[in-house]
C-alpha cells in the first residue's frame, strides 16, 4: 500500500506528460514537422541576443526572493554568496524540477556552509515557498481579471473564461493578507525565533513575482515572430495562464503542459509550427543554459573547496 501511494505522484506526472505530448502531436498532425526547425533557423541573431540579455536580467531578479528571505529570517549573509545560491536553486529548480526538494537540498548545502544555522534556513526555505505560491496566485488572479482570456473548448474546463479564477487566486491572496496581519505571536523551535511574514515583505515578494514572470515571458516573446498581432501586455496574459497549469501539474519545469496551453491559446496569427519552434528556443534559453551555467558554477566552488589557496 505504502508503495502504490509512492507511485501514485509519478503515474500523474506519467498522464499528465504523456496527455500534452499526445495533443501537441495532434495540434502538429497536418504541419511539417520541418516547419519547425526551418522557424528555429530563421529567429534572428538580434532576437537571441535580446532573449539572453533578459534571461540574465531574470535569473538576477530572482535572488530577490532570497534577499528578502534573509530580510525576513534577521540573518546577514554576503548577497554575492545569497545571489549564487538562489540562481543556482532556481537554475536547477527549474529545469530539473522538484524544486522543493533540489532547491532545499541546494540551499541547505551553501547557506549551511556559509554558517547560517539549519533552523532559519528550514524558515527560509518555507518563506521562498510560501511566497512564491502569493505571488502566483496575485499575478494569475489580477491577469485573470484584467484579461480574461476565452478557454478553448479542447481544454475541457468547467468554465469558459479564466474570469473566475481570478476572484479564487485573489481571495486566497486577501485570506493570506489577513492571517499575517492578525498573527503576531511568534514560534521558539531549538532556540530560534520564527515568525509569519510581514506584509510589507510580502508585497516585495509580489513585485519581485511580477517583475520576474514578466522577464520571463519575454523572452518567449522575443522568441515568436516578431509581426505577432498581440500585444506584450496580451501574450502576458496567456503566458501566466500556461505557466499556472504547467506548476499546478507537478511535471518537472511544465515541460508539455507549458507548451499544449501556449498552443491552444496562441493568437492566430501564429501557426503552430512557429509557436513550438519559439517554444523549444525558449526552453534552451531560459531553462537549459541556465542550468549549464549553474553546473559548472557548482563544479568550480567544488574545486575552489578542495583546492584553496
Amino acid at each position: 500500500m505504502t508503495k502504490l501511494r509512492q507511485l501514485i505522484p509519478i503515474l500523474f506526472v506519467i498522464i499528465l506528460l504523456s496527455i500534452s505530448v499526445a495533443a501537441i502531436a495532434s495540434e502538429l498532425k497536418k504541419y511539417n514537422i520541418n516547419s519547425v526547425w526551418q522557424y528555429l533557423q530563421n529567429i534572428s541573431q538580434q532576437r537571441k541576443m535580446l532573449a539572453l540579455l533578459v534571461t540574465g536580467f531574470g535569473y538576477a531578479l530572482m535572488t530577490g526572493y532570497d534577499i528578502l528571505g534573509f530580510i525576513h529570517i534577521k540573518q546577514k549573509l554576503s548577497v554575492l554568496k545569497i545571489a549564487f545560491t538562489a540562481f543556482v536553486s532556481y537554475a536547477v529548480g527549474n529545469t530539473v524540477g522538484f524544486t522543493a526538494f533540489s532547491g532545499t537540498a541546494i540551499r541547505y548545502r551553501y547557506y549551511g556552509l556559509w554558517g547560517v544555522n539549519k533552523i532559519k534556513i528550514g524558515e527560509l526555505i518555507v518563506f521562498t515557498h510560501l511566497t512564491f505560491w502569493l505571488g502566483l496566485l496575485s499575478i494569475s488572479g489580477i491577469v485573470s481579471i484584467l484579461d480574461p482570456l476565452t478557454l478553448p473548448s479542447a481544454i475541457k474546463l468547467p468554465f469558459a473564461s479564466i474570469h473566475p479564477l481570478g476572484f479564487i487566486f485573489l481571495s486566497l491572496v486577501l485570506i493570506y493578507f489577513i492571517i499575517s496581519v492578525t498573527i503576531k505571536h511568534s514560534v521558539t523551535i531549538a532556540g530560534e525565533e520564527i515568525t509569519f511574514p510581514k506584509p510589507i515583505i510580502s508585497l516585495g515578494t509580489i513585485i519581485v513575482a511580477g517583475l520576474d514572470w514578466g522577464l520571463a515571458a519575454l523572452v518567449l516573446y522575443l522568441l515568436l515572430p516578431p509581426n505577432l498581432s498581440m500585444t506584450y501586455i496580451g501574450f502576458f496574459g496567456i503566458y501566466i495562464v500556461a505557466l499556472t497549469a504547467g506548476l499546478i501539474s507537478t511535471v518537472p519545469g511544465g515541460l508539455g503542459v507549458f507548451e499544449t496551453v501556449m498552443l491552444y491559446l496562441r493568437p492566430e496569427s501564429i501557426s503552430a509550427p512557429q509557436m513550438l519552434g519559439g517554444l523549444i528556443a525558449y526552453r534552451f534559453v531560459y531553462y537549459l543554459l541556465p542550468l549549464i551555467f549553474a553546473v559548472v558554477l557548482i563544479l568550480l566552488e567544488a574545486w575552489k573547496k578542495r583546492h584553496p589557496k
